[in-house]
């Protein structure tokens, strides 16, 4: 019997519609047409109770998947060091659409702290693990979001991935090129969602010159630039031993500018193609860079130029994107790339008028507020199936470019981007002092 029968035994369309082929299940069998009158009657209506308590039965399962997408998202910290408030902010902020049930640090007031923080914003304590392997195996997790030393991000990740988990990381995602492609088709094949937190793309700004260039008010891209001129001092990486060293963090190219660097490439067409660097350590007992500049040239044409650098007196002076067109150009400064400088092009648009009443008050630190609309983005893409705006595809390029620079430096030659192989360890015969 076709689909089509079904469906009008059942008086409704629906039938087929939620069936497909194989409407019959099992041993149940159409009713016989040879039968005398009475018998087919009955027959029929047997059929179509049968029919009928199928399609209720069907619409039922379909309901429950639509409420399962809908369900709150169980989401684990892994990590409850410095950047770590920003996830507990986010997850208050996005407590409709998922749950943090685990926070966990092998310190134990660490994750403490951070249990205090979200039961204070949200009225619901998460539990409080030291191992995110026990967590996993005794809690319900859907997501794990890795905050830990930079170092880790790649291990816990494919750990994660491996069991099943979406994963949220920090930046940068990994430390080398092997790792993070690792991640990448890792997630791939276990069909898990992999994010990485570039916040900053979020930025109302920064969401308003990404517009412009999609609308192609910049006309010919010719040249961008990412300034971030901050104070690091040596206490700051005294509180964290881990910090500027190469085999968990790199300088600060990889830890305080990878955000702008990732605007960078972003604006400028996401495709590098050669890139050029000079890196030093002035001022800080580090083993990696204090100083960076780098020159980056893109499959477009298009030129971006990076000055990153811990060594400013007294304090942290300004995070800049700058993108310049044939038409276009855009200056986005303040604490967090937060506050558009310059804006202008050779024609009006709509979105003028939005950009002149964007605030442009800064945040209350350098990390922006981002995070709340990236686990936003994150969740949704995880419920739908799609990719989030920073997949593990987008979160690899800022990362790759740095790992770039440092092999420029080792050789002192250009680097290709896309047949780079190359790991922060790699530096560890690399003597960056400046000896001047």
């Amino acid at each position: 019997m076709t689909n089509e029968r079904v469906a009008a035994a059942c008086g409704s369309m629906q039938a087929a519609a939620l069936y497909g082929e194989g409407a019959f299940c099992g041993t149940e069998k159409a009713p016989s047409f040879t039968a005398g009158r009475q018998g087919r009657e009955g027959q029929t209506k047997r059929f179509q109770l049968f029919h009928f308590r199928k399609v209720r039965e069907k619409k039922r399962q379909l309901s429950e998947r639509e409420e399962n997408i809908m369900e709150k998202l169980q989401f684990m910290l892994i990590g409850c060091g410095r950047i770590s408030k920003n996830h507990i902010a986010a997850a208050a902020a996005n407590a409709d659409t998922m749950e943090l049930r685990v926070v966990c640090d092998p310190v134990v007031e660490l994750a403490e702290k951070k249990a205090d923080q979200l039961e204070e914003l949200t009225g619901k304590r998460p539990l409080v693990y030291t191992d995110y392997r026990k967590a996993m195996e005794e809690q319900k997790i859907d997501c794990c979001a890795i905050a830990t030393e930079s170092g880790y991000h790649a291990e816990i990740a494919l750990y994660c991935i491996r069991h099943g988990k979406h994963v949220l990381v920090e930046k940068p995602m990994a430390l080398s090129t092997a790792d993070a492609g690792q991640m990448i088709r890792e997630a791939k094949e276990h069909g898990v969602t992999l994010g990485v937190c570039h916040q900053n793309r979020f930025n109302d700004p920064v969401q308003q010159l990404h517009k412009a260039i999609e609308d192609g008010r910049f006309g010919k891209l010719v040249n961008g630039t990412a300034r971030v001129l901050w104070n690091r001092t040596m206490p700051y990486y005294e509180q964290a031993p881990w910090r500027g060293t190469w085999a968990q963090d790199g300088g600060t190219l990889m830890n305080q500018c990878i955000h702008d660097i990732d605007l960078l490439q972003w604006s400028l067409g996401g495709e590098p193609d050669t890139i050029m660097a000079m890196t030093g350590n002035f001022l800080r007992d580090i083993q990696a860079e204090d100083f960076g500049a780098i020159l980056i040239r893109f499959k477009n044409g298009a030129i971006g130029i990076v000055e990153g650098t811990a060594c400013v007196y007294p304090k942290n002076l300004e995070e800049t994107l700058s993108i310049f067109g044939e038409t276009g150009a855009v200056v986005i400064g303040g604490l967090a790339v937060n506050r558009i400088e310059n804006w202008q092009f050779a024609d009006s648009a709509p979105q003028d008028a939005e950009v002149e009443k964007l605030s442009g008050k800064d945040p209350k630190d350098v990390y922006g507020s981002g995070h709340n609309t990236l686990y936003a983005d994150y969740i949704r893409a995880v419920q739908t199936g799609t990719k989030p705006l920073v997949s593990g595809e987008e979160g690899i390029k800022g990362m790759k470019i740095i790992l770039a620079a440092y092999k420029s430096q080792k050789t002192g030659l250009p680097v290709k981007f896309d047949s780079l192989e190359f790991a922060t360890t790699d530096m560890q015969d690399s003597d960056v002092r400046y000896q001047g």
